[in-house]
């Protein structure tokens, strides 16, 4: 296939990549409105967050065997199905009179929505030779990363025009749009890498598990502690069917990611910093949100206009990533990646109680730091994908494209939920012996004055809560530095020497 028909067609799988990403962040800002429109109250939002955490479990969960499909039957007929079943999940969504079926929509859409991201990086896998596969990676990686920055925005945009609903009901003609150009532009299939079997058992077995984890860590009563009363047994079952998923796949002839051949060491490497990346991203997703709205007096809009900063910087640097892969390799920019992100995340550590007054020399300190942090994660993003990809054999990539995700997916659902956790607990062991301030018996200058100083702890508390939050996520980032020590020699331009396989297809070519 010659460079222009490529072009289009990867362009093609990144607009369906745009469309799903979309739709996993729109729900953050219309959450309220989706809630009382179906009768949930507004101090009862706890019910509704698994609108949010169905798409996310549908996204996860199905990832793995639809990456393996994708394998056996081509990358344009699997695009297809998906882009379908995401049409009826939208569908499904819009039209919800009450919250079991728009949950269920939802699911229906992640499990559709979820596929494509590692169907279209498999593509991209078959349509470009080694050393020059992590740009288009990285143009990829940027079509995700930007639905998380317009997604919010996106859908405020669309609720306040034709509600919440609409939404939804615009996703069926993008999604039949898409199709259209899926079928003209991107090629049937490689058959001659299909995989004999599928294994059905480990990924029933693997979404089972990580459904009662999710399950398991949902909490919607929090003010009566951090896990559930369920909470407890059902990690432990979730973690026992863990195990059992990792005794199949040692034992079973068909496997969801069959390792047979490949170097393990570099391969479990490159998945620890991609869920080491996606706890970091999920973290920074939730706490600059709440700090907008705790600390700065801003509302939903101006938290995601806050969090634009470190969005922007990620899409732009996984550009970035993708080019400077190529000049020094994949170990080495994913190093200088989640160190940057480290430092970027100790400047957030850092932030005064006074954050918006104060500044890096000309600029506000808020832009900075966050977009220090985004680059740094930004250009881990395409050396990550190019390394699972050049690790394992050309028939695999769909499965190893979906393992990828499904790492990155896991570390933002630990992330949500060691984040609930922890800074539930910190701020009730800050605020414990806080008495609020009662009018009886005082003054009303005293009493203001109490006011005011409770006011004063509270944005103590919080501010200490949020401080530490970062620095274990700078943390969690040098850990993913050392990590990408482990990923191997990549393909830098000195190193840009294709495979045998890469050399005989463009030879067909």
């Amino acid at each position: 296939m010659t460079a222009r028909p490529r072009r289009v067609a990867i362009g093609v799988g990144g607009g369906v990549v745009l469309l799903a990403a979309l739709d996993a962040y729109v729900i953050v800002t219309v959450l309220v409105d989706v809630s009382r429109d179906l009768g949930v109250a507004v101090n009862r939002l706890e019910r509704s967050t698994p609108i949010v955490t169905g798409f996310l479990l549908g996204y996860i969960t199905a990832m793995p065997l639809l990456g393996q499909l994708c394998d056996r039957y081509g990358r344009r007929p699997l695009l297809h199905a998906c882009l379908a079943g995401f049409a009826i999940g939208s569908a499904v969504t819009a039209a919800a009179d009450q919250l079991p079926m728009l949950i269920a929509g939802r699911v229906v859409q992640g499990v559709a929505g979820g596929a494509l991201l590692p169907i279209t990086m498999a593509l991209a896998a078959d349509l470009w030779e080694e050393h020059k596969r992590p740009v288009v990676l990285g143009a990829v990686g940027a079509a995700q990363e930007l639905g998380s920055v317009l997604g919010p925005l996106y859908g405020a945009a669309i609720a306040a025009t034709v509600g919440w609903r609409g939404i939804f009901w615009i996703n069926i003609p993008l999604a039949l749009l898409a199709m259209a150009a899926v079928q003209v532009f991107v090629p049937a299939g490689r058959r001659e890498l299909a995989s004999p079997r599928i294994d059905v058992v480990g990924g029933l077995l693997l979404a089972a598990a990580l459904g009662l984890l999710v399950v398991g860590l949902y909490n919607p009563e929090p003010d009566r502690g951090a896990l559930p009363t369920w909470g407890v047994p059902t990690v432990l079952a979730g973690l026992l069917l863990a195990v059992v998923f990792a005794c199949w796949e040692a034992r079973a002839r068909t496997r969801l990611l069959d390792l047979t051949g490949v170097r393990r060491g570099p391969l479990l490497a490159t998945l620890g910093v991609s869920f080491v990346s996606g706890a970091a991203l999920m973290v920074t997703l939730v706490d600059v949100q709440l700090i907008a709205q705790t600390m700065l007096g801003k509302d939903s809009t101006g938290g995601a206009l806050l969090l634009s900063r470190f969005l922007v910087a990620l899409s732009l640097a996984a550009l970035a990533g993708g080019l400077l892969a190529r000049w020094i390799g994949e170990r080495w920019t994913v190093v200088a990646g989640m160190t940057i992100a480290a430092a970027g995340y100790l400047l957030v550590a850092g932030w005064p109680v006074d954050v918006a007054a104060a500044r890096h020399g000309p600029l506000p300190r808020l832009d900075v730091d966050l977009a220090v942090a985004g680059a740094g994660l930004g250009l881990v993003i395409a050396p990550v994908s190019s390394a699972v990809l050049r690790l394992m054999p050309a028939s695999r990539h769909g499965a190893a494209s979906a393992a990828l995700v499904v790492a990155r997916m896991m570390g933002m659902l630990i992330g949500v939920a060691a984040l609930s956790a922890w800074g539930f607990h910190r701020f009730q062991s800050l605020t414990a012996n806080l008495a609020t301030p009662l009018p009886f018996g005082v003054p009303p200058e005293e009493y203001a004055r109490q006011v005011a100083a409770y006011r004063t702890a509270l944005t103590d508390a919080l501010h200490i809560e949020y401080r530490e939050i970062f620095l274990i996520t700078a943390g969690l980032c040098l850990a993913g530095a050392l990590l990408g020590l482990a990923l191997g020699r990549g393909s830098g331009t000195a190193r840009g020497i294709a495979t045998d396989e890469e050399a005989l297809t463009r030879t067909r070519d």
